[in-house]
């Protein structure tokens, strides 16, 4: 499912328009990407938790040469599924 069919799909079950659909799932998507950015936990009871997570700097290899190469330490952005996705999915 792309964007624009999850957005069918929401003006379908709320009876509202695509239009309508579309600008609150664009502010849905702005507000977990601008409290992820902040730091900041997500949590939707059942659904899940986006959060930021730091990942350490590390050694790599370059797969062209072998040669080893230097990750840098950065921040990614993570989901968590909860418990209650992870079961629909799981049956």
């Amino acid at each position: 499912m792309n964007k624009e069919e999850l957005v069918q799909e929401i003006a379908k079950v709320a009876k509202v328009t695509q239009k309508d659909a579309a600008v609150v799932l664009g502010a849905w998507v702005d507000a977990i990407q601008t409290a992820v950015k902040k730091g900041q936990k997500v949590t939707l009871v059942g659904f899940g938790t986006f959060e930021a997570r730091k990942r350490a700097a590390r050694t790599g290899r370059n797969p062209q040469t072998g040669k080893e190469i230097k990750i840098a330490a950065k921040t990614v952005p993570a989901f968590s599924a909860g418990k209650k996705f992870k079961a629909m999915v799981n049956k």
